[in-house]
């Protein structure tokens, strides 16, 4: 069976990803969570299980083989699925798609940086930085072509949830959290993503951990 190594399910934006992408994929696997930056922490991320991603999660197991990264895990698990879950079977709406997810992956650093994930705030509305407001920017330019050219009468950006709705998941909260400005067609998005039952599960397991870092509960990060 499969084995997921993720973080606190609260703040860990990547282990979301990874979570997401397993229950898409929809082979049996075991989770196991892991309080990140805990006392146990260091120590916890020299054992074998974590040693091939030098102890960042998530960290994806099968068998003997495993894969760590949230966008490689995708990839890996659109393969052992049947490889028609994930991503658009249109030629050109996959290449966006494909091109969408790389962009959030490497990009906007602003945003990740000053507005971490925290599932269980939200903050009143503060006036973001700058280049804050210009990754959201770009994210509402990538969501609006998506909609527009491939969403059809769906709720997601390519029509069915998929790869580019679980990499932006994590930014879906971030906006929620920090009441962040987002342009007006967004919300409708915005909740179908947490209203998705995959999303569900996730949130009511982060409101029901125990684990606090203090670092990650302020209105800015």
């Amino acid at each position: 069976m499969l084995k997921l190594i993720i973080g606190n399910k609260a703040y860990s934006s990547w282990s979301l990803r990874g979570w997401l992408a397993c229950k898409q994929a929809g082979l049996p696997f075991e989770e196991m969570v892991v309080p990140l930056y805990d006392q146990d922490w260091e120590k916890r991320r020299e054992g074998d299980e974590f040693a091939p991603s030098s102890g960042k999660v998530p960290i994806l197991w099968d068998g003997d083989c495993v894969v760590w990264d949230s966008l490689a895990i995708i990839e890996f698990l659109n393969e052992a699925s049947g490889g028609d879950k994930f991503w658009p079977q249109d030629t050109a709406a996959r290449a966006m798609a494909r091109s969408m997810a790389a962009e959030m992956h490497s990009g906007f650093a602003a945003l990740r940086r000053k507005h971490s994930m925290n599932i269980r705030q939200v903050y009143a509305p503060q006036q973001p930085d700058s280049d804050v407001l210009a990754d959201l920017t770009r994210i509402m330019e990538l969501w609006a072509q998506a909609r527009a050219r491939y969403g059809g009468d769906g709720q997601f950006l390519f029509g069915e949830f998929g790869a580019v709705d679980i990499m932006f998941a994590p930014v879906v909260t971030r906006i929620v959290t920090y009441s962040l400005p987002v342009a007006r067609f967004a919300p409708a998005y915005m909740n179908a993503v947490l209203q998705h039952p995959f999303m569900q599960d996730w949130i009511a397991a982060a409101n029901e951990e125990e684990w606090v870092i203090e670092q990650f509960e302020q209105p800015t990060a």
